[in-house]
């Protein structure tokens, strides 16, 4: 027996370490362990002998339950201090509250997994093995329903090809870098837009890549090993800072990754690829020769970097579905925020600059609704009950819906570009006319130098660092420019309402091999406030088509159909209609060096002299989709 004050001694040791055990403890891993059954880093099984790390919340009953899947290649470890790392507790606590098991897997080669990582390039019999694994566990009513943003929803829709026949339903949202090619975007999973290669991707490489000379965990390691090793090492390396603004310059671009003493990885390799090399044919992207059958809501944000193709899609699903059913199980969901950034709408929700008014939502009814209809059963009356298509109207600040996207009311209206040769900045007579131009052929030239490129200033972004501040932001500072080409509206008379994909039409020549043309969508406030709505570019050399190159020749006027935009916003009265074109919106997009050669790999750049010509002949225009009152 010890002696009673040495018994005191050690109680009150015992306590002091119980006390910091449960410290360890977040309260969100407390609140959700009262409910839940916890298994952690359970090593899934993939047919290759791979193993996955998932870590498993499920209700504390006998009864078998749906699942909610979630798999991600970022960290998900909830040990250690912060919001970041809680966050996935609090999902999971959400879900299992609700009768559903919350399962969170990390992709193929990502901390715990085993594996080699390739963004969206492991097989995509991960996902359907992960499927199998589930549907035969004990706890399973074989019902699984896939849910997540951005990296956690980008893997979906290749997977849903599959057609696994547990996958019952899904909800991805924000998720353009899934789609490879559907009909005329081939942005490769947000690589590209219109040829120009979309320059998130190199700061957003720099901070996930795993670099080949990493440690890395044995190969078979038990499953308590990796529960003790979690609380203190999770493989999450701690990558510098950069200044993207600064970094982003370098060229050429293949070296930015590098000169930033960032890690090696897949990056060197996938800047060489063209946007029809057979390599983004080979992963997880989902191309539009793929059927797709899961009953889906697919959430989507006005100012994602990927709006354009993500409604491209949804159209895509619906109009190819192998039945009406599959069909009507479409819903569309579009948001007035950046990317993913849904819930964070306010009573006063500033997007940028701008306040675009309450755009609140009940996103849990919604959610959890359409999974209780497919993964419990339950006779709610969701489908019913949810209109086609949701969407927030800016402007008028409003949510609306719609039988179709888009809107049937929404018709194109054809707006010409017009000057008098002089539309180079805010100050020049640019205009857009419904009346087409005369016979004379006035064109608007501008010079542009890569070395002094137009800058991004807010925009449909995601990603970039410090590069770029997204979303809605005046832009009459960059419109001073000589090398933006601005043409407007008179102030509107009457209010109108634009919902849906803008088009546009240039003709142009340039004394350079190939050049890029960029657009902006732009609602000007009667105090002169211009607000940027969307954007696109487009690479000249790819006028013709992604699988193959033609070059410009001096002289000569080419005619060049840019990728569309879109939006959904009321310009009241007083309000003018504004786009701007340049050959640069860096860095959103990376620099065109003008010479015609492999652009990733240069660093000598060509100064080019560009025109947009219009006139009888020469018809600039961008078709807008007004709606019918």
């Amino acid at each position: 027996m010890f002696p009673t004050h040495l018994r005191h001694v050690l109680l009150m040791v015992a306590l002091v370490l119980t006390s910091f055990l449960i410290a360890q403890e977040s309260a969100s891993y407390l609140r959700l362990a009262e409910i839940a059954h916890i298994e952690q880093k359970v090593m899934m099984p993939m047919r290759d002998g791979v193993r996955l790390a998932t870590d498993i919340y499920r209700p504390k009953t006998d009864a078998p339950v749906p699942i909610i899947f979630s798999r991600t290649p970022y960290n998900f470890n909830g040990w250690g201090d912060g919001e970041e790392r809680t966050r996935g507790y609090d999902q999971a606590y959400e879900a299992v509250k609700r009768g559903y098991a919350y399962v969170v897997q990390n992709e193929r080669g990502r901390y715990f997994s085993e594996g080699e990582w390739d963004i969206l390039g492991v097989p995509l019999t991960d996902g359907y093995d992960a499927f199998s694994w589930m549907k035969d566990q004990s706890w399973s009513n074989g019902k699984i329903g896939t849910y997540g943003c951005s990296s956690t929803a980008e893997w979906q829709m290749a997977v849903a090809a599959l057609d696994h026949p547990a996958h019952a339903a899904m909800i991805p949202m924000g998720y353009g870098a899934g789609v490879g090619r559907v009909g005329n975007f081939y942005e490769q999973g947000n690589w590209y837009r219109g040829g120009a290669q979309q320059m998130l991707f190199t700061s957003w490489l720099y901070s996930v890549q795993h670099d080949p000379m990493a440690p890395r965990l044995p190969k078979g390691i038990k499953t308590e090993d990796l529960l003790r090793l979690q609380r203190f090492y999770d493989m999450q390396p701690e990558y510098p800072s950069v200044d993207w603004s600064e970094g982003l310059r370098t060229l050429p671009v293949a070296d930015i990754i590098k000169n930033a003493h960032g890690p090696q990885g897949i990056y060197e390799n996938m800047i060489q690829r063209q946007p029809n090399d057979p390599a983004w044919f080979q992963g997880g992207l989902y191309h539009d020769d793929m059927t797709l059958s899961i009953p889906s809501i697919w959430f989507c944000s006005w100012y994602d970097v990927s709006i354009s193709p993500n409604l491209a899609l949804f159209n895509h699903v619906r109009n190819n579905a192998p039945s009406p059913e599959v069909a009507d199980n479409q819903y569309l969901f579009i948001a007035p925020t950046l990317h993913c950034a849904y819930t964070r709408a306010t009573e006063n929700t500033i997007v940028g600059e701008r306040s675009v008014g309450d755009a609140r939502y009940d996103y849990d009814a919604l959610i959890y609704g359409w999974f209780d209809f497919w993964l419990k059963g339950e006779d709610n009356g969701i489908k019913e009950k949810t209109p086609r298509v949701q969407y927030y109207t800016m402007g008028s600040n409003k949510w609306q819906t719609a039988g179709q996207w888009p809107p049937a009311a929404a018709q194109l209206t054809t707006f010409f570009l017009n000057s008098s040769g002089r539309a180079n900045s805010l100050y020049g007579d640019g205009m857009l006319t419904t009346t087409k131009p005369g016979a004379a052929d006035n064109p608007d030239g501008f010079t542009y130098d890569p070395l002094n490129p137009v800058t991004s200033y807010g925009g449909n972004v995601c990603c970039i660092g410090n590069a770029i501040q997204g979303g809605a932001r005046d832009q009459r500072e960059m419109e001073a420019r000589n090398d933006i080409l601005v043409y407007s509206t008179p102030p509107l008379t009457e209010g109108v309402e634009m919902t849906g994909s803008i088009e546009c039409t240039l003709y142009v020549s340039s004394d350079a091999k190939d050049t890029d043309f960029t657009l902006k969508l732009i609602d000007v406030y009667p105090d002169g406030r211009a607000y940027n709505l969307d954007e696109t570019i487009q690479r000249v050399r790819y006028r013709e088509g992604y699988d193959k190159e033609v070059f410009m020749e001096q002289g000569k006027v080419y005619k060049v159909e840019l990728t569309p935009l879109s939006t959904s916003n009321y310009f009241a009265p007083g309000h003018q209609i504004r786009v701007e074109i340049s050959s640069s919106n860096f860095p959103r997009f990376d620099r065109n060096l003008n010479t015609g050669g492999p652009n990733f790999s240069e660093s000598k750049p060509v100064v080019a002299h560009n025109k947009v010509h219009h006139s009888a002949t020469y018809p600039s225009q961008v078709r807008l989709p007004l709606m019918k009152q």
